[in-house]
C-alpha cells in the first residue's frame, strides 16, 4: 500500500464487515499499535483502506458489533462501492 498509512501516522483505525446482505458493522477498532496492527492485517490480506480521519472518529464512537447509523449509509456505501471497483468486483461476487 501507499505511505498514507505508515506506523507513525496511524492514531486510529476501525474494520467493518459487510455480507453484502445487511448492514456493515464495527468488526475491528482501536488506537495506537492496535490502530497499526488493523491496517497491517487489512494490508496482508488485500483488503481496501480508506483514508477518513473524520469518519474514523466517528465510528470509533460505537461499539464492535454495532451497525453503522443510517445517517452514515451513503457514506459507507460509496466507500464499499469503490473497494468493489478496486478489486473488479460486483456486489453478490
Amino acid at each position: 500500500m501507499t505511505d498514507t498509512f505508515s506506523r507513525k501516522e496511524i492514531e486510529q483505525a476501525v474494520a467493518l464487515y459487510y455480507d453484502g446482505e445487511h448492514t456493515p458493522v464495527i468488526s475491528a477498532k482501536g488506537s495506537g499499535d492496535v490502530a497499526q496492527q488493523i491496517i497491517d492485517i487489512a494490508q496482508e490480506h488485500g483488503v481496501p483502506l480508506c483514508d477518513n480521519p473524520s469518519l474514523v472518529e466517528f465510528l470509533m464512537t460505537l461499539e464492535l458489533g454495532d451497525e453503522i447509523p443510517e445517517k452514515l449509509y451513503l457514506a459507507i456505501a460509496y466507500i464499499i462501492a469503490f473497494a468493489y471497483d478496486l478489486k473488479g468486483k460486483q456486489p453478490g461476487d
